[in-house]
């Protein structure tokens, strides 16, 4: 216990003095600036390669803790091909390719099944596959205000923190890297929060989205099927409507846009972080949801459900906010 305290403790100082000196570097160049346009939330020029300094302390973290290679080099893969896109444009089909190598190459190292042995092999690592990249890409979209990502990876870190030290069969390794996720989270928060003084950009936001796409598919398959449902239900709630919203408007899934529910609520007037707040607050009673459906399994259902329900309130409160029109725009 005592080593990963201070593997979190560094995690967090490599992740918040990276992230310094990567807007002091930024700051003296052009690239990776992030110009407001008509979809953006942020009014001024900021920097979006903050993601560079969090995911090489989560790497260091990984490696310190052990983790199989197979993991490393898939987030090396994505974050090259990632910082590519940040500065020219690289095409959605070659992202899609890349991303299914990446998780390609962990999910073919494994021999036992994600899901069931009553699945064929093939179609069972096909579903993991499908539901991981696509994981990975919910991330991506839904980095779109100051904190939000930060607080995410904070908070689904510490629930599975949690989840391991509470629950009957402890699992040293969901712990371990949990704990790496959630502190570098912290150190990035610092200078992302509201206003941010630097962004994530796909450098960081795409292989942050894999490796807690990892950890969601390495606690599901540990017996948090239901807490692995819990911890995340804002982003898939608010970035799988968002995308079914768009799709049956017959809209470019795969263009940025600034249509989700999280996204709204700024445009009509509430500030950044006191959306991200509210999503923060959500983010906890799924934290105790998830810790009652491990700790009570009989429960388990009626978890879940009440997660889903708090988070269609409040989405349904960002879909028709009108009051920051009034409260909160001068401060956008």
């Amino acid at each position: 216990m005592i080593f990963d305290i201070i593997l979190g403790l560094s995690v967090f100082l490599i992740s918040l003095l990276g992230t310094r000196l990567t807007i002091l570097a930024l700051r003296k160049r052009t690239v990776l600036m992030d110009v407001p346009n008509l979809r953006s939330n942020h009014k001024a020029p900021t920097p979006r390669g903050g993601g560079i300094a969090v995911v090489m302390a989560i790497v260091i973290g990984l490696l310190l803790a052990d983790i199989h290679y197979s993991i490393v080099l898939a987030i090396f893969l994505l974050a090259a091909v990632s910082l590519l896109d940040d500065l020219i444009s690289v095409p959605p089909w070659v992202r899609l390719l890349v991303q299914a190598m990446a998780v390609g190459l962990p999910l073919s190292l494994r021999h036992a099944p994600i899901f069931s042995d009553a699945l064929p092999l093939w179609l069972d690592r096909g579903m993991a596959a499908l539901l991981w990249i696509w994981f990975i890409n919910l991330f991506n979209f839904m980095d779109g205000i100051d904190g939000i990502s930060a607080s995410e990876m904070i908070c689904i870190g510490m629930g599975f923190c949690l989840l391991a030290v509470f629950s009957d069969a402890f699992s040293h390794n969901l712990f371990s890297y949990s704990l790496i996720v959630a502190t570098a989270g912290f150190g990035f928060l610092w200078w992302n929060w509201h206003p941010a003084r630097i962004f994530l950009g796909d450098v960081g936001s795409v292989p942050i989205g894999f490796i807690i796409g990892y950890l969601l598919l390495m606690a599901s398959t540990s017996g948090y099927l239901f807490p692995a449902l819990i911890l995340p239900a804002y982003y898939l709630a608010d970035g799988t409507l968002t995308l079914l919203r768009r799709l049956c408007e017959r809209k470019k899934i795969w263009v940025a846009h600034s249509e989700h529910y999280y996204q709204r609520a700024v445009r009509a007037g509430r500030r950044h972080d006191r959306v991200t707040l509210y999503i923060f607050g959500v983010n906890l009673l799924l934290i105790l949801l998830a810790v009652f459906s491990a700790l009570h399994p009989h429960i388990a259902v009626i978890c879940l459900a009440m997660a889903y329900l708090a988070v269609f309130m409040l989405l349904g409160f960002f879909a028709h906010d009108r009051t920051g029109l009034s409260h909160d725009s001068a401060a956008l």
